[in-house]
């Protein structure tokens, strides 16, 4: 009896361990792809879906998050597609959305709805 209550207690501390292991950092890491950060004036959610939407647009895109409060962008890209996160920006700053690299035209950023307009006057 007391050799089964050993053998359940190791199997269920193996199980536990088994568990925590698979929740750690390392498991979260995806091979072959790349996690970037840039920032994207915006105030809306009219923008998040334009700004979002421009980043899926792009060849290798494989996950685009637009934060409307801190304004940044995560991107995840195949690290194969070296220039995704620079044609997103630019893809970006077509729709009317500056980011840190590109600042959308005039043009394209009168094209915004007006709760999209985040230049100050």
């Amino acid at each position: 009896m007391k050799m089964l209550k050993l053998l359940v207690a190791i199997l269920f501390a193996f199980a536990t361990f088994q568990s925590v292991n698979a929740q750690s950092d390392k498991s979260q890491r995806e091979i072959g792809i790349k996690t970037q950060r840039i920032k994207v004036s915006g105030k809306c959610s009219m923008d998040k879906r334009r700004i979002e939407a421009a980043a899926y647009s792009v060849d290798g895109i494989k996950s685009a998050v637009w934060d409307e409060y801190t304004q940044v962008l995560t991107l995840k890209y195949s690290i194969f597609k070296k220039a995704a996160a620079d044609s997103v920006q630019k893809k970006i700053a077509l729709a009317g959305n500056d980011t840190e690299l590109y600042k959308a035209t005039d043009t394209a950023y009168n094209r915004l709805p007006d709760c999209c307009h985040y230049r100050k006057s």
